[in-house]
């Protein structure tokens, strides 16, 4: 069994980082340059980031007990388990928190797209510390890989 968890971690952490990568930098810039609406293509980029966001909840649990019962309290000592528990973090606090309200302020715009409405800034403002999490979060997980990589002793 031992193998296949190991196998298992690889492979959560890999499909966490990786999507993260394409959602963020292919495929939603893909939907922005594309297509005409870009409400349409907000939504459909608003659902694929709550989308990864519970796939980060469900890899960040497995990766953490993984750890945690592998390597016991030693697992504290290491830097990818703190890593994981930051991308963790900010993977909450943008499903449970940013994105909840982005989508109540567009909800609060209609009929009109919130970029034209008086929220305008304010939605500006929480779109940019929504990037900039999942910038440090995308970055966080390249490094995560990057300690994984090495193993896990």
């Amino acid at each position: 069994m031992r193998p296949f968890a190991d196998a298992l971690y690889a492979v959560t952490l890999t499909l966490w980082v990786g999507g993260l990568w394409a959602i963020g930098y292919l495929v939603a810039p893909t939907l922005f340059a594309t297509l005409v609406d870009r409400q349409l293509a907000g939504m459909l980029a608003g659902k694929l980031f709550v989308l990864i966001g519970w796939v980060g909840v469900v890899c960040a649990s497995y990766l953490l007990v993984f750890m945690l019962s592998r390597l016991g309290r030693a697992a504290l000592k290491r830097g990818i388990f703190w890593l994981v528990f930051l991308m963790l973090l900010m993977t909450v606090i943008s499903l449970f928190g940013i994105q909840p309200l982005l989508a109540q302020m567009k909800a609060e715009a209609l009929p009109r797209e919130v970029m034209e409405s008086v929220l305008r800034d304010r939605f500006a403002t929480w779109h940019g510390i929504s990037s900039i999490l999942y910038l440090m979060q995308s970055l966080i997980g390249l490094f995560a890989v990057v300690f994984a990589s090495r193993g896990i002793k």
